[in-house]
């Protein structure tokens, strides 16, 4: 039995993202992925209406897999809080080692959208899951100041993400989780 072939809606998104992370969304215009998905332009149009929907389509899948990896990441170094927060940064070194990385595609988007713009609210949206749910780690770890301490490993993670771009390599990423090891033990009192 053969496999089914992916909708016109897979094969649409998989190219954009492929296009995307690989030119940015300003650099791919619609009649690029319309070529390279196979797809008449009527169903693009139909499937996403608008290229800005479409460049949404993408932050949404990047935020749902990326949200996943950190997570995953941070379950996988143990039950302790504090570790899963210096743990998530193992999902940070796996994607910046990565052929043909070119940085945080939230980070890239922002920077190639108006501000007013869906694209722009959806990357905001996801820097705004992140940092809730470092918070909530934070929180469980003990920190006196979860907030606080959230924000400064969310910044770390995107000058990790901004790093490797130019740099490619695990050096950015692990001294990003080194710096957030010393930023836990400062934030989060010893447990007796």
């Amino acid at each position: 039995m053969r496999s089914a072939r992916p909708s016109a809606h897979e094969r649409i998104l998989s190219t954009a993202t492929a296009l995307f992370d690989a030119h940015g969304v300003r650099g791919v215009g619609v009649d690029r992925i319309i070529a390279e998905s196979g797809v008449a332009k009527a169903t693009l149009y139909a499937q996403f209406g608008c290229k800005d929907a479409l460049v949404v389509a993408y932050l949404r899948q990047w935020d749902s897999a990326w949200r996943q990896a950190l997570k995953e990441a941070a379950e996988a170094a143990g039950p302790d809080p504090r570790d899963q927060l210096t743990g998530l940064f193992d999902a940070v070194c796996t994607v910046t080692v990565r052929d043909g990385f070119r940085g945080c595609a939230f980070v890239r988007t922002a920077g190639e959208s108006d501000p007013d713009s869906d694209a722009h609210e959806a990357t905001a949206e996801h820097k705004r899951a992140v940092r809730a749910w470092l918070t909530e780690l934070a929180t469980t770890a003990g920190a006196t100041d979860p907030a606080a301490l959230a924000l400064q490993i969310s910044v770390l993670l995107d000058g990790v993400m901004s790093a490797a771009a130019v740099e490619p390599g695990p050096q950015s990423a692990m001294a990003a989780k080194a710096a957030t090891r010393e930023l836990v033990a400062l934030a989060c009192p010893a447990r007796s």
